[in-house]
């Protein structure tokens, strides 16, 4: 199972559509779960951040297998993101991709999990992040299955 636990919900129709694309797209090789949590209002950043932290740990659970995406992680091409998708459905069976909010996420968060990638030094919209890592996905496992698709 590959989850992404991720902050607010997409409001603009077009991200929407694109998610969608992508998470038909997926079915024919792996099971993909989105959970939308709650973002909190920045007029307090600090205290919105230790709230999304809350929530991020309720969702997630002992067998998750947890990939923060970090823009201070570390950096992977397409091909390394696909072996690193590969090994770990191999070794773990699950993985969990947490996208923080606007806000990114909680210090607690990053000190808790191991495993941090970075896609880009750019800064994302967290909703265009949401298709992005989709895509990337798709991508992956088009490369794993030697499928026409990545260039």
């Amino acid at each position: 199972m590959i989850k992404i636990i991720c902050l607010g919900k997409i409001k603009e129709s077009f991200y929407n559509q694109a998610l969608e694309e992508y998470q038909k797209r997926l079915k024919k090789y792996h099971e993909i779960e989105i959970i939308e949590l709650k973002d909190y209002p920045d007029t307090n950043i600090e205290e919105a951040l230790k709230k999304e932290a809350e929530e991020i740990k309720k969702a997630l659970k002992p067998k998750d297998n947890p990939i923060l995406l970090d823009i201070n992680g570390i950096p992977k091409t397409s091909l390394e993101f696909a072996k690193l998708i590969e090994k770990d459905l191999t070794t773990n069976s699950n993985i969990t991709f947490i996208i923080g909010s606007s806000n990114g996420v909680s210090k607690e968060i990053k000190s808790l999990i191991d495993k941090k990638i970075s896609f880009s030094s750019l800064t994302f919209p967290h909703q265009l992040f949401r298709v992005i890592l989709l895509e990337q996905i798709y991508r992956s496992f088009k490369i794993i299955n030697n499928e026409q698709y990545h260039k």
